[in-house]
């Protein structure tokens, strides 16, 4: 960071950033300023509130990639002006994005890939909410034509992110979210028959569940299906949210059945920008077949200079992570993807058999056969004096990020925490986590924390 300038155009004149007008007050809160300033004073003063934000390769919380090769980095901002929605004005950005889609369809099974439809996204949670969209009407569409109501559409999901959340309330879509049961952390075929009736528009399996990480069985979710329709004549399509097991599962586990080589599997969503490495901002969604959009939800936009069919929630964005996944596609190719997920997924392993060694805690998730993730909760039965979300506050004192959150219904009492390992997370890495995590149990048991019935201070 330059702490002074040269201006001039004679003699040269060093001024102090800090020693600037904008620097000797407080930088404007509520309304824009009237008057204009020099930009390096600007840049470093905001620079420097940035400082307050936590370090994002320390926040083991996000699944979000927080490491990108500067290669990338400039190929971002070459295209920082490109409005990836113009297609008839940036051809090439569209032709990419194109290719993007066709890559991703061949790696998830697609049949006919490089006819696939599909498009980018801002992420997986728009891309999640046009794959129900597409089933809530091609629902409709079948209730119209057989002359019944389409009045109560739902849907069936186990432990579902927040997107799906919102779709549900955003188009009016029951959610029929599964209860866990038992020792379950996700959605099971055996619950498939009490749950779905001729107004579920699909079932979603998530491949990598937000708050443990394990994949859901979806070839055996498949055949719960297939044998319902062979007793109901009910016919229900499959949506897999594959927001971080998308890019995971075709490199670290390849013979996994889980996409469009499940025939019922209509159409599936990721997120670049997660385990698909691309920097924040992209999401991608695939369908099966080019009946599996309906045309209804296809606008066509004239007024940006040529007709151009579009389908997304939003409309202007940027090209330049689009670009950037591209880029990792041909930089890294499938053997990069490989060794880097297996890197991930074998430090996950050893660090979840180095946290069974903590006394405390015990592994609710061990890293092995999902994502690279671990998940553990406090020993039942003991009284430690403090809670996990102590344990996360007081880890955060080192910088790092970890989230604690109980399970989802009816599993709510069990509160656990979830350390992400993503691309940027090396061994060394998460030893300095390890060595941090049992210093702050120590500091815990030793200085028992005291609640009030208000319950966790701390929650991320």
């Amino acid at each position: 960071m330059p702490l002074h300038r040269i201006t001039g155009s004679g003699e040269s004149e060093i001024e102090d950033v800090y020693a600037t007008e904008p620097a000797n007050r407080r930088l404007p809160r509520y309304r824009i300023p009237k008057l204009s300033s020099a930009a390096q004073p600007i840049y470093d003063l905001v620079r420097d509130e940035l400082l307050l934000d936590g370090n994002s390769r320390q926040n083991l919380a996000t699944f979000c990639t927080t490491w990108s090769e500067p290669e990338g980095r400039q190929l971002m901002a070459d295209s920082i002006n490109k409005n990836m929605i113009d297609k008839d004005e940036y051809p090439q950005t569209a032709e990419i994005e194109n290719r993007c889609v066709h890559m991703i369809a061949d790696l998830w099974h697609a049949p006919g890939a490089r006819k696939t439809v599909g498009c980018s996204t801002t992420g997986s949670s728009e891309a999640c909410m046009l794959g129900g969209l597409a089933l809530k009407w091609r629902w409709r569409n079948r209730r119209i034509a057989a002359g019944k109501s389409y009045a109560k559409p739902n849907f069936v999901c186990g432990p579902v992110q927040v997107c799906w959340h919102k779709f549900a309330r955003y188009f009016d879509v029951e959610i029929r979210q599964v209860p866990l049961e038992g020792d379950a952390l996700g959605l099971r075929p055996e619950d498939l028959k009490k749950y779905c009736d001729e107004n579920t528009i699909g079932v979603i399996p998530t491949l990598g569940v937000t708050f443990t990480g394990v994949y859901e069985p979806v070839a055996a979710l498949a055949a719960a299906l297939d044998d319902l329709q062979r007793e109901t004549g009910l016919d229900i399509p499959i949506h897999i949210d594959a927001a971080s097991g998308g890019f995971i599962a075709p490199f670290v586990e390849p013979e996994l059945e889980w996409d469009f080589r499940v025939e019922r599997v209509k159409s599936i969503s990721a997120s670049g920008h997660k385990y698909g490495l691309a920097p924040l901002g992209v999401g991608w969604v695939v369908w099966r077949d080019k009946e599996d959009l309906p045309d209804e939800l296809i606008f066509n936009v004239d007024y940006l200079g040529g007709q151009m069919p579009t389908f997304a929630l939003n409309f202007s964005r940027p090209g330049g992570q689009i670009i950037a996944q591209y880029y990792n596609f041909l930089r890294l190719g499938r053997e990069g993807y490989t060794r880097i997920q297996q890197t991930c997924a074998d430090t996950a392993q050893w660090l979840a058999g180095e946290i069974a060694k903590l006394g405390p805690l015990e592994l609710v998730y061990d890293g092995k056969g999902a994502l690279p993730a671990v998940c553990y909760k406090l020993k039942e039965g003991h009284n430690y004096g403090f809670t996990l979300y102590d344990l996360s506050e007081r880890v955060r004192m080192r910088g790092w990020l970890i989230a604690s959150y109980p399970l989802p219904p009816n599993r709510q009492t069990t509160i656990i925490q979830r350390v992400l390992i993503r691309h940027g997370v090396s061994r060394d890495l998460a030893q300095l986590l390890l060595d941090d995590l049992s210093r702050a149990l120590e500091h815990l048991q030793a200085n028992p924390v005291s609640h009030s019935a208000a319950g966790p201070t701390f929650h991320h």
